[in-house]
């Protein structure tokens, strides 16, 4: 079993391997599904982990592999997963701004393409460095940072009320108020805030 193996503990990396799948597939129980899929896979290649190999990229890796080789197997499956996020925007939000304001921010980050949003998530949210994101996307540093520039833009766009996509764009509400005499603005994890006080 891989537990017997100390280099295949992975049950300290179930959090990681939980939030990006969350990210990527946008529903929790279809996440569930992928992590399982990518632990039965991480059991079956087992013997191809090397030694002072990086576990977490590893199984970061084999997870989004097969995320993606869903996503050309089942593009039917991408277009019902994409009706069901507007189906749950007629949820009634809750009434405390700061409330709303996360579930808004949350909903623009859910709303970005698949690539940007995969990449913000291994670098802002998992705390990848730049090389092991693109590691685990198998893509070039170069590529990863385009994607890191689209989605930090496009969450700045958001918070701006300028949003290109109109199912972005209305997240936005006019009627929020600033908190502690500060400016009604979230600053994008990472990314330049070059807004002023």
């Amino acid at each position: 079993m891989m537990r017997d193996n100390p280099r295949l503990n992975v049950v300290a990396q179930l959090p990681v391997l939980r939030r990006y799948a969350r990210a990527l597939t946008r529903d929790a129980a279809q996440a569930e599904d992928l992590v399982h899929d990518t632990l039965v896979k991480a059991y079956e290649k087992r013997d191809g982990f090397r030694p002072g190999r990086n576990l977490r990229g590893w199984l970061l890796s084999i997870l989004h592999n097969h995320f993606i080789d869903g996503l050309r197997k089942q593009r039917a499956e991408v277009l019902r997963l994409t009706g069901a996020k507007h189906v749950t925007e007629t949820s009634t939000p809750p009434e405390q701004d700061h409330s709303v304001r996360l579930a808004q921010v949350a909903q623009a980050f859910m709303a970005l393409p698949d690539e940007q949003r995969s990449a913000l998530h291994l670098v802002a949210i998992e705390g990848l460095s730049y090389q092991e994101a693109a590691a685990t996307l198998g893509i070039p540093t170069g590529t990863l940072m385009s994607r890191l520039g689209r989605a930090r833009a496009a969450l700045r766009a958001f918070e701006d009320g300028n949003a290109g996509e109109p199912a972005v764009k209305s997240f936005k509400t006019p009627t929020s108020q600033p908190a502690h005499g500060r400016p009604d603005h979230l600053r994008v994890v990472g990314g330049s805030d070059e807004q002023t006080e």
